[in-house]
């Protein structure tokens, strides 16, 4: 019996993780995953438009396994323990698929950044909920961007070179540096600037539930607003006649 479309899909995608996987220069050939599954290229074309098009599936493939990953942590009612948990998973994702992991995060020409977006999105909701508790200096997109630069970083540095970057030590002093950046800890620590403070977590909030009594656009406009005082460091006394 033939193959559906969707099965095939799922056993060349297979078939290319497999040889990506144990291939020394990280790369696959169309002819080999064709021949593995017991199909001709014309059928791999069609099915992906082309090797491009293949290895952006994989790196797809990649992004909704490690999204059920993340949905099956347990979450706890401290954030910032959970991201710190976040942090060592990602590392034990990166070492359990490293093939998909490269081609999720590593530079690829014209490369299709979706895996990549979505792992941040991932991260930028963690982030909130520590925006939310008040456990966030400063912000969201910021601190995503400079914890999965980091993350990744070492995850790939991990898989090229295991014996330099594979201990824990390793991991542990870069997390906590990183996270030391990022979040207060234990306490939210007092600020010079609490308009500011007060403007990232009433942000976090709305991102978590937006309030039923404004509408959409309301709570759009409410939301560029507490961005402007958070990047401008308001502080009460800082309008004009106040005194």
């Amino acid at each position: 019996m033939a193959q559906t479309n969707e099965g095939l899909r799922e056993a060349l995608l297979a078939a290319a993780e497999e040889q990506l996987t144990a291939s020394p220069d990280h790369d696959v050939a169309t002819r080999a995953v064709c021949e593995a599954v017991g199909v001709t290229q014309p059928v791999l074309y069609r099915l992906f438009g082309d090797k491009r098009g293949l290895l952006d599936a994989l790196a797809e493939v990649g992004l909704h396994r490690y999204a059920k990953r993340k949905a099956a942590l347990e979450r706890t009612d401290d954030p910032v323990a959970d991201l710190r948990a976040g942090w060592d998973d990602h590392l034990a994702f990166a070492a359990e698929n490293p093939a998909v992991y490269r081609l999720m995060f590593s530079p690829r020409p014209w490369a299709d950044t979706a895996a990549r977006e979505g792992v941040s999105r991932l991260l930028t909701a963690a982030l909130t909920r520590c925006a939310a508790a008040g456990a966030l200096r400063g912000d969201v997109e910021d601190a995503a961007a400079l914890i999965l630069s980091a993350n990744t970083g070492l995850a790939l540095n991990r898989i090229a070179q295991p014996g330099v970057y594979g201990r824990d030590t390793v991991s542990d002093t870069l997390r906590d540096a990183v996270l030391a950046a990022v979040v207060t800890a234990p306490a939210p620590a007092r600020t010079d600037d609490p308009v500011t403070e007060a403007a990232h977590r009433l942000d976090a909030q709305l991102r978590i539930g937006p309030p039923t009594a404004l509408a959409s656009e309301e709570t759009a406009l409410l939301r560029v607003w507490l961005d402007r005082l958070a990047r401008t460091g308001a502080r009460p006394g800082d309008a004009p006649g106040a005194e």
